[in-house]
């Protein structure tokens, strides 16, 4: 395959300053894959993911599995839950609103509890043992972005003149049918002037500019777990897990002339990308928790390197509007022209950091628990694996990677009150920025809340979540060294997430 077909018409898409990438494997998307927040049951979510000293819960699996060993009966767990998220996108003095509704599920798992009783209990120094196994949700990436309005600076038409430029034998060389310099030119949008290829709008004169973003899918991890009870001092447990990840991204730019002017060769161009990752991955995590006291549980955890193995598919294509500019060349037909790039299939691999859990709750008798987790991740120890012919990109972008990122800490603060049957729980998370750079505000934080209700052999929780975050991008990149561009604005927009999910648990003990 050729990978630059591949990467360059992505230059028209340039990369967030924040947890998002539009550049096949980049930087961006070591990231992506890489920022965990783990949305099991509604328990756990209403405490604010706060549970790696706690245990007793099925999305202890995959924070610290030693948390096994609280169990005493075996249990079933089944977590549907609602997204809801919404982003306003500022570009140009203009605001878009923007917002998706998405139905997933959270958890879905069973652990089988073998737990000493009587003269047994007495005598043995392993009080339970416990085998558990199931899903529990890592990571969403649902959302929708828009952003647009009026520019007179700039036009994303120069991509496909800058790279023609470039590389001026791509333009009729249907192997480059995926670069910037093929579409630009068979679609039109381009003239040669004097050698060179131009841009058939003008962008001075202005034009109106529109993208949109949509991503779902998300990361599940099939996790199984073995955890036991030593003593009602010391509880252990490991976890297999295997993270499947689905993510789906739709963009379109789109650029109309604002000058409504039917004789300047240009009315409006779109151009479309859509990208499928789908893969999976291994990974091993140990843990546990110590009781020096009743009252007070201390736990650590450390996840390995995620290896995954990914598979992405990429679909481009450009339709233009060139209004008499056909005739004039003699070629006559429809002024609208629309040019695809062939399916483009790249398999490749991933390794994700190390992660490392410290947590530490205090139990309030039969009236709650406040817990806390501190988590540290190195970001920039993510690295991407090629083949072989590709081993120069590979090392160049885990290089930017490196030159990118930083360790981040991430802090979990959970409450638990309880009145007989009934309790209610709030939460906040503090997830802390991957960037090297202070420019890229990319701190995250999450405030939760809940509610459950326990019998002896069966509960039902309700979670709610509620997080928010900023980013910045540009709707497309020029090459400021290219002749002539040194200082051509590009506008910057903002984008203001606003995410929202809500689950319901159903347990049943037996």
């Amino acid at each position: 395959m050729n990978i630059r077909s591949y990467l360059a018409a992505s230059t028209l898409l340039l990369t967030y300053t924040a947890c998002n990438s539009v550049y096949a494997q980049d930087e961006t998307d070591a990231l992506r894959f890489s920022y965990l927040q783990p949305q099991g049951t509604a328990r756990s979510m209403g405490i604010g993911g706060a549970l790696g000293a706690l245990g007793g819960d099925f999305t202890s699996l995959s924070v610290n599995p030693a948390g096994l060993g609280v169990y005493r009966r075996s249990e079933f767990t089944f977590t549907p839950s609602l997204k809801l998220n919404s982003a306003t996108g500022t570009y140009q003095g203009q605001a878009m609103d923007d917002n998706i509704t998405r139905f997933n599920i959270n958890n879905l798992g069973v652990v089988f509890t073998s737990s000493q009783k009587g003269q047994r209990y007495e005598r043995s120094k392993w009080k339970s043992t416990s085998f558990g196994f199931g899903i529990n949700r890592l990571a969403d990436f649902s959302s929708n972005a828009s952003y647009g309005g009026f520019n007179n600076t700039s036009s994303g038409s120069e991509v496909f003149s800058i790279d023609a430029n470039q590389y001026p034998q791509d333009v009729n060389n249907s192997n480059a049918a995926g670069t910037p310099a093929y579409l630009g030119y068979q679609s039109y949008l381009l003239d040669t002037f004097n050698g060179s290829y131009i841009p058939v709008v003008d962008y001075q004169a202005g034009t109106n500019q529109l993208r949109t973003i949509t991503q779902k899918g998300g990361i599940s991890e099939l996790a199984v777990s073995l955890g036991g009870n030593y003593e009602e001092k010391l509880m252990m447990g490991a976890t297999i897990g295997i993270p499947v990840v689905r993510y789906i991204r739709e963009i379109n730019y789109e650029e109309k002339d604002a000058t409504n002017n039917p004789n300047n060769f240009f009315e409006s161009f779109k151009y479309s990308e859509s990208l499928t990752t789908r893969g999976s991955g291994v990974n091993l995590k140990l843990g546990f928790i110590y009781k020096p006291v009743e009252a007070l549980r201390i736990g650590a955890s450390i996840h390995t390197p995620t290896y995954m193995s990914l598979k992405d598919e990429l679909n481009k294509n450009i339709v233009t509007n060139t209004e008499n500019f056909k005739n004039v060349l003699g070629v006559g037909g429809s002024p609208v022209t629309r040019v695809d790039a062939p399916l483009n299939v790249y398999e490749y691999s991933l390794v994700t950091p190390w992660r490392t859990v410290l947590s530490a709750a205090g139990i309030f008798g039969k009236y709650g628990f406040l817990s806390v987790d501190y988590e540290y991740v190195n970001y920039a120890s993510s690295r991407f694996i090629f083949d072989a012919q590709d081993r120069s990109l590979q090392s160049s972008i885990n290089q930017t990677i490196k030159n990118t990122y930083k360790g981040a800490s991430n802090l979990r603060v959970g409450l638990e009150g309880r009145i007989d049957m009934i309790s209610v729980r709030v939460g906040f998370g503090y997830y802390g920025s991957p960037y090297k750079t202070y420019a890229v505000n990319a701190d995250r934080l999450e405030f939760s809340a809940g509610l459950g209700f326990r019998t002896d052999s069966w509960f039902i929780d309700l979670g709610f979540i509620n997080s928010s975050s900023q980013m910045q991008e540009q709707p497309y990149s020029l090459d400021p060294t290219a002749p002539g561009y040194a200082n051509v604005i590009v506008p910057t927009a903002t984008i203001k997430n606003n995410f929202n999910n809500a689950a319901l648990t159903f347990g049943v003990k037996f």
